[in-house]
């Protein structure tokens, strides 16, 4: 009987120093390619840069020169309204300042000392797309235009919007030197630009206020002394035009060209489009003519379709762990998926030949301790080769580790209970 425990005990020993050898865990890729494609047509298109964008999930469904930088003119006024709302109150009183009374066309034309309500110069900023009004409205909630253009650039980078550089509140052309001493235009790309509509349409927390404002056909309104009066036209045309628009934002600098961000939504789909340099005087028309076709190719090419979650995985095997109860069928554990929200799947914007890869990656084993719930692989789900979504993988059980003390301790139990006569 001695000589048997002796064997188990030098067995444990053994274990243990395997485990430690094979501390190291590999990388299993397991796939199961459900198709991806690309459907490769060009759109004849008037504007330098463009881009055609999914609204609830960001991805771009079509670009032209989509990442490079331009400058934007007044459609800078999204970022500037949707700050205004997140920072400010509709009720808030705004004093015109010197500055912003000395602002060029278009303008609303305010005096120094006049005073208006927060929400009538958010109207003015986004349907007339007054600079007067943009000046105002940055002085109340930055203190001043820098301080205001700052917080523009904090936004743009928290979006991930790391080509768009703020200067000024309603988008009129400037350079200036940035804190590394390198000299920046006022500029965004298509991309960025569309994923600034994107968040004030769909993720602010404001967004509801924003649609309202550049939902609204005519706006009147006075200064709080009620001694001048104010009408305001929205000069988004397609918001008449277009069944299903939600919002809009025109510009035009002489650096710029004529420049346009929209949103529409059809049959439970959200498309975002941005323009850069879509024309020069005389061809103001050369936006609406963009973002029609824009909007008729992706209604047109993409559907919402269901991405179901998969919910097999293969079993793990795990080293040095304590197998004394399961036998053999305890050496691997099981693993399931933590979904997001528990969710049976997840819907996505995709043309006829695309298809969405799932990839799931796991070690190709464990070393003990593993506790349950443990992330121990995720699974991602891909289109072209980019990241979706993903989630993590868990461990269903929880495996102690082998030691050298806990095996003598066990092998001292089992001993016990193999010798009845030596405890009698």
């Amino acid at each position: 009987m001695k000589r048997v425990a002796w064997i188990l005990i030098v067995c444990c020993m053994v274990l243990g120093n395997a485990v430690a050898a094979l501390g190291a865990q590999g990388g299993l890729l397991l796939s199961a390619r459900e198709g991806s494609d690309e459907s490769g047509e060009e759109l004849s298109l008037y504007a330098q840069s463009a881009v055609l964008m999914d609204g609830d999930s960001g991805r771009v469904l079509y670009g032209k020169e989509a990442k490079t930088i331009r400058p934007m003119a007044s459609t800078t006024k999204i970022m500037t309204c949707i700050l205004a709302l997140e920072y400010g109150d509709m009720e808030d009183t705004v004093e015109a300042s010197r500055e912003a009374a000395a602002q060029p066309a278009v303008h609303l034309g305010v005096r120094a000392g006049e005073k208006y309500r927060l929400g009538d110069l958010l109207y003015a900023l986004m349907l007339e797309s007054y600079n007067d009004a943009a000046v105002m409205i940055a002085e109340h909630i930055g203190g001043d235009v820098k301080g205001f253009a700052e917080r523009m650039n904090d936004k743009a980078r928290s979006l991930g919007c790391e080509d768009t550089y703020f200067i000024t509140p309603n988008g009129l052309d400037a350079k200036e030197e940035d804190e590394a001493g390198r000299e920046r235009i006022h500029s965004t790309t298509a991309e960025d630009l569309a994923r600034i509509m994107c968040y004030c349409i769909r993720r602010s927390p404001k967004r509801e206020e924003f649609l309202e404002i550049t939902g609204t056909q005519n706006y009147y309104f006075t200064d709080e002394e009620g001694k001048r009066s104010f009408s305001c036209y929205n000069h988004n045309a397609l918001l008449s035009s277009m069944e299903g628009m939600l919002s809009g934002k025109t510009g035009f600098t002489g650096g710029a060209g004529y420049s346009y961000v929209g949103a529409i939504e059809s049959r439970g789909r959200t498309f975002v489009i941005a323009l850069l340099g879509c024309g020069w005087p005389p061809h103001k028309t050369y936006k609406w003519e963009d973002a029609r076709k824009l909007f008729s190719y992706g209604k047109e090419t993409y559907e919402l379709r269901q991405v179901a979650f998969a919910g097999e995985y293969p079993s793990l095997p795990v080293l040095g762990g304590l197998y004394w109860e399961e036998g053999e069928d305890g050496r691997r554990i099981e693993v399931y998926g933590n979904t997001p929200e528990g969710a049976a799947g997840f819907t996505l914007l995709l043309g006829e030949d695309e298809r969405v890869m799932r990839r799931v990656i796991l070690p190709e084993c464990l070393s003990a301790p593993v506790s349950e719930g443990q992330e121990v692989g995720r699974v991602e789900y891909l289109l072209d080769g980019e990241v979706l979504l993903r989630y993590p993988l868990l461990a269903a059980q929880e495996v102690e580790k082998m030691t050298f003390m806990r095996g003598l301790s066990h092998l001292w139990e089992m001993f016990w209970s193999l010798c009845p006569s030596v405890k009698s």
